[in-house]
């Protein structure tokens, strides 16, 4: 499996992140940032998520996805798109209920560029936890199921 990367870029607000590989959470706290830059841009006006290239995506980075979409509704009144052709992504988009907070595509009528990669931030141990328990409180927050399979995670991880 390819390593994973994220590719961003802003087209006049219009915000495009590419997963490739596959993307874990080594990559949650430069991500995170990104999520909070993004909102403090005062041109932002949507977001798009290219999945196409993406092979696996753990749970944090799902959880930093649902972020995005719930500050997009919640701050900008905006469903952010994702475009997964991949049938394997689309299975956990399903399971995970992100059919409920974002608009899912399998193709664009037009190519979209993201170019930037994050990189990897060395941050210590507890940011990480940090990012890891509110990444999975937010997918909890989605549905049931999703609240079933990362309780025992997330007490765990509070409880250490």
């Amino acid at each position: 499996m390819k390593a994973g990367q994220i590719l961003v870029a802003d087209h006049d607000g219009v915000y495009v992140i590419k997963m490739v590989g596959d993307v874990r959470l080594t990559l949650c706290i430069s991500f995170d940032q990104f999520i909070d830059s993004m909102f403090k841009n005062a041109h932002f006006t949507s977001v798009l998520f290219d999945l196409s290239e993406a092979e696996a995506i753990d749970s944090t980075t799902l959880g930093l996805m649902a972020k995005i979409s719930i500050l997009g509704q919640e701050q900008h009144g905006v469903i952010p798109v994702i475009l997964a052709s991949n049938p394997s992504i689309q299975r956990i988009l399903q399971t995970m209920g992100f059919s409920d907070i974002f608009v899912i595509v399998d193709k664009l009528d037009e190519p979209v560029f993201a170019e930037q990669p994050l990189n990897c931030i060395n941050c210590d141990e507890q940011q990480v936890k940090e990012k890891v328990i509110e990444a999975h409180k937010l997918l909890m927050g989605l549905n049931a199921s999703n609240a079933d399979t990362f309780r025992n995670l997330v007490n765990m991880l509070e409880n250490c």
